[in-house]
């Protein structure tokens, strides 16, 4: 048995090639896998669960089918900290916390979106603090569905901007960062999205890390097993026999 993990997908209206890659994957890339995790950023946008794109509906149909058969967790990405626990329960989904921390085949594993790690990109980390306060959240949910709408759009416009005008390194992780969680949370292995850059990272005293990939090109997923952890790369164009 094994276990899947897909992140960084941005599922959005404008690649429904991307949509329909992840379905197939939903039905025919599962063999043999006892748990799927989605660490963030399922989606490209997500303003609220009250006002979800119509094509939202289909990937929660789907994945309310797999999880009729294994168990399928879900970690807010920085594109998707506002999908709820409406959305999830539609998916059947399990919302983890930011932070969350499992026993993988008899390694301590902690798993998160990765954003958090990126600590020298200060500007972010200032905006992920602010809209991470109860009540800026509260205020938001409660804007006119339009509004929250205009300001994804100038995030989404500012975001990448920025991304475009900032160094490598601080859009990486922060070994600093990377060290003092597995300190405290005593784990040996740390699985994680965000930055794109799919890796399996060997660390001192026999600690992995382990990057999941995105789905702009291709299909990224990550199979953990007891014998460890092994990244494919799915054409969108997968057939079964590829994905076994």
């Amino acid at each position: 048995m094994q276990t899947a993990f897909v992140g960084d997908l941005h599922l959005s209206a404008d690649r429904p090639d991307i949509t329909q890659a992840f379905l197939q994957f939903l039905q025919q890339g599962l063999n043999n896998v006892e748990a799927l995790y989605i660490i963030g950023d399922l989606f490209e946008v997500w303003m609220g669960d009250d006002i979800a794109e119509p094509f939202t509906q289909e990937i929660a149909t789907a994945l309310a089918c797999v999880a009729k058969q294994i168990p399928v967790f879900f970690t807010q990405g920085n594109r998707d900290f506002m999908l709820g626990k409406s959305y999830c329960n539609q998916a059947g989904m399990t919302l983890l916390p930011d932070i969350f921390i499992t026993q993988l085949y008899g390694k301590s594993t902690v798993i998160l979106h990765g954003d958090t790690l990126c600590t020298l990109d200060i500007a972010y980390q200032r905006f992920r603090r602010f809209r991470s306060i109860p009540v800026i959240r509260w205020i938001y949910c409660h804007l006119p569905k339009q509004t929250r709408l205009n300001i994804a759009a100038k995030i989404r416009q500012k975001s990448q901007l920025g991304n475009k005008q900032k160094q490598y390194q601080i859009m990486d992780v922060e070994p600093g960062a990377v060290d003092n969680l597995l300190a405290q949370t005593a784990c040996s292995l740390m699985i994680h999205g965000h930055t794109h850059r799919p890796a399996i990272h060997p660390l001192p005293n026999g600690r992995q890390r382990v990057v999941v990939g995105d789905w702009y090109t291709q299909g990224s997923v990550l199979m953990v097993n007891p014998d460890g952890c092994h990244l494919l790369q799915l054409p969108f164009d997968v057939s079964p026999s590829k994905m076994a």
